[in-house]
């Protein structure tokens, strides 16, 4: 079992991210291999909240050209975490707002 450190790799700040906190819906870029109850057990344990449910999606790379040439940026996965009424909110990202 992967610790919980390479399940979640890093928050994802954006507008729209950023307007699902009101609704206790937090965005995460996780490991690509991470399962939904893998990346739950990991919110838990980093930021001691209950999970309600995980939502994740595979993210393409876009295609970005120098010039003549082109290339793809990596692909990664994303998962968006919702909280349970009672949970209390991830205080990383109430210093965003």
């Amino acid at each position: 079992m992967k610790a919980a450190q390479d399940i979640i790799l890093a928050p994802v700040i954006t507008e729209r991210s950023m307007s699902g906190i009101a609704g206790k819906k937090y965005t995460f870029k996780v490991a690509k291999d991470a399962g939904k109850v893998e990346i739950a057990e990991a919110v838990e344990k980093l930021f001691k909240v209950e999970v309600a449910k995980v939502n994740t999606m595979h993210v393409r790379g876009q295609e970005k050209r120098m010039g003549r040439y082109s290339g793809y940026t990596p692909s990664w996965k994303k998962a968006i975490v919702t909280l349970k009424k009672d949970s209390k909110p991830i205080e990383f990202f109430d210093g965003l707002l």
